[in-house]
């Protein structure tokens, strides 16, 4: 017996939804005047050559560390002394947040909410890395039934309290949603929780978005 449709699926933001900023060094560096091939570290796409991403992976740092340390060598290269995430996503994606969202996410998210079911994000830096009024200039997210955000909310993933604020303010139970997430950590953290869950692969994400949707009875033609 197949079991019963989902009812909700909750969305991370970054890597499941935008781009990763590993997959378009090519606009940072246009964005920012630095010559072609200057940004080298790719994480999971190369994990083998991007020690710092392998440290965050065994859970040595966290990925707001990771990151961290990357804005400060970019903002280095410039000659400037960056001292927050949010400065470097900023000026790396600059005024079209559109261009990195990505169309795999867009059309599920459109196939999910057209055939009535619910959607919510919950991300631990939304707000944090691309600043407060990145969202608003996402005309997507209005399709959205909820945002959790550990900026705002001060509880990170995989808290078991991220989990629960998503499901109250869905009112749904963790079986009838379905969580998405590109960190290992996070969605050990949904199972445990109960809720359905994909791992998200950046290297794949028609894959995954395609895994996702089946909980839902939808497929990409």
């Amino acid at each position: 017996m197949k079991p019963p449709l989902a009812r909700a699926l909750v969305l991370d933001f970054g890597g499941v939804i935008s781009k990763t900023l590993f997959e378009t060094h090519d606009l940072t560096e246009q964005a920012l005047g630095l010559p072609p091939c200057t940004l080298k570290w790719l994480g999971p796409f190369a994990p083998d050559t991007d020690p710092l991403w392998a440290s965050m992976q065994r859970g040595d740092i966290s990925e707001r560390d990771y990151w961290l340390t990357r804005s400060r060598e970019v903002g280095h290269m410039l000659g400037e002394d960056w001292q927050a995430m949010d400065t470097f996503v900023q000026r790396a994606r600059g005024a079209d947040p559109a261009t990195v969202i990505r169309p795999e996410a867009d059309r599920a998210i459109r196939m999910v909410d057209d055939a009535g079911f619910m959607l919510a994000i919950l991300s631990n830096e939304l707000d944090l890395f691309y600043g407060a009024s990145f969202r608003h200039r996402l005309p997507i997210l209005q399709r959205f039934v909820a945002i959790v955000d550990a900026t705002h909310t001060g509880i990170l993933k995989p808290d078991p309290r991220a989990y629960k604020d998503v499901l109250d303010r869905l009112g749904l139970a963790a079986e009838d949603c379905v969580f998405v997430d590109d960190q290992r950590r996070n969605i050990a953290g949904a199972a445990a929780c109960s809720m359905r869950t994909v791992l998200f692969d950046v290297r794949n994400p028609r894959a995954s978005y395609g895994e996702a949707l089946r909980h839902f009875g939808l497929t990409f033609d």
